[in-house]
């Protein structure tokens, strides 16, 4: 039981980082810019295609990872500058009806490019064995790396939002947009950078986790309903908010899913357990974020200003 534990600790740990990648970029945007971008969630499958590509192409992970976020970065920002800058003085409600019509257009041409079916991206062959846990148990390697790189990513973002001067103007920007307008910054330039940053690491995710599961149409529309849920808990335009947050939701999420049935066993019979269990499970991240909204309406970790 204990290295089963250990096992679903560690995979929620790797949910918690990819979870980050994407929501920390979501929650820059939305925190710097004002802007509700659905639409987030299609450079995390965008940057998982173009490295499949890529691969076929160079044959090498290391080449199709550094290409597909270049490549991701550029269509972020042909997307700033086309769409998302006409977007800024508009409110809210015409934010999510622009971004989910990227959505759905992304999403055919997706289908367009590549087809429906399914594809796939190797694991790199250096970390395509396994390690052995407590008990015999196997883990394999890539998901400890996806676990490593995202926390490297988590302390690089930290020294860059903390203790730079463009952390300084994102950190500013984040407060009160205007005023740093108003300071002489190029606040035009400014959203470019936060935006076309925020999309790289949402394609890093993809990359990162197309080795794992199948890329296809679509994928990144259910994480991003998690990534939104991570910037609502951890507190808007905060990055270690963002952080914490996905761990928590990573962790919560997985372990519902794999110990709800065998807990409420404790309580009721095993067939109950078994029809209550999964529901109960798909239902906890929710409820972590109703009572963290209750306790701290501005999320755990609000940007300052807000």
């Amino acid at each position: 039981m204990s290295s089963l534990l250990f096992v679903q600790i560690l995979n929620g740990l790797q949910l918690g980082v990819l979870l980050f990648l994407i929501a920390a970029g979501l929650t820059l945007v939305f925190g710097v810019m004002d802007l509700i971008n659905l639409a987030h969630g299609v450079q995390y499958m965008l940057g998982a295609y173009l490295a499949v590509t890529f691969y076929g192409l160079t044959g090498s992970f290391l080449a199709s990872l550094v290409l597909a976020l270049v490549a991701t970065l550029a269509f972020a920002l042909a997307l700033e500058l086309l769409v998302f800058r006409q977007l800024y003085a508009r409110d809210h409600l015409d934010h999510v009806m622009a971004t989910f019509g990227i959505i759905l257009f992304v999403d055919q041409g997706v289908k367009l490019v590549w087809g429906a079916a399914p594809l796939s991206l190797p694991v790199p062959e250096l970390f395509s064995g396994s390690v052995t846990l407590m008990g015999g148990l196997l883990y394999p390697v890539w998901r400890l790396v996806i676990i490593g790189s995202g926390l490297a990513v988590a302390v690089g973002l930290y020294v860059l939002v903390g203790h730079t001067r463009v952390g300084m103007l994102v950190r500013a920007g984040a407060t009160n947009a205007p005023l740093v307008s108003a300071l002489g910054v190029n606040i035009n330039r400014l959203f470019m950078l936060v935006f076309g940053f925020g999309a790289m690491l949402a394609g890093f995710a993809g990359v990162m986790i197309a080795p794992i599961l199948s890329v296809e149409p679509g994928m990144g529309d259910a994480i991003l309903i998690l990534a939104f849920v991570v910037i609502v808990i951890g507190g808007i335009g905060s990055i270690r908010g963002a952080f914490v947050a996905a761990l928590m939701i990573g962790l919560v999420d997985t372990l519902g899913r794999s110990f709800a049935v065998d807990v409420l066993r404790l309580f009721m019979g095993p067939s109950p357990a078994r029809t209550v269990g999964p529901a109960l499970a798909s239902m906890l991240i929710y409820v972590l974020m109703a009572i963290v909204l209750t306790l701290r309406p501005a999320g755990l970790f609000p940007a300052a200003g807000r």
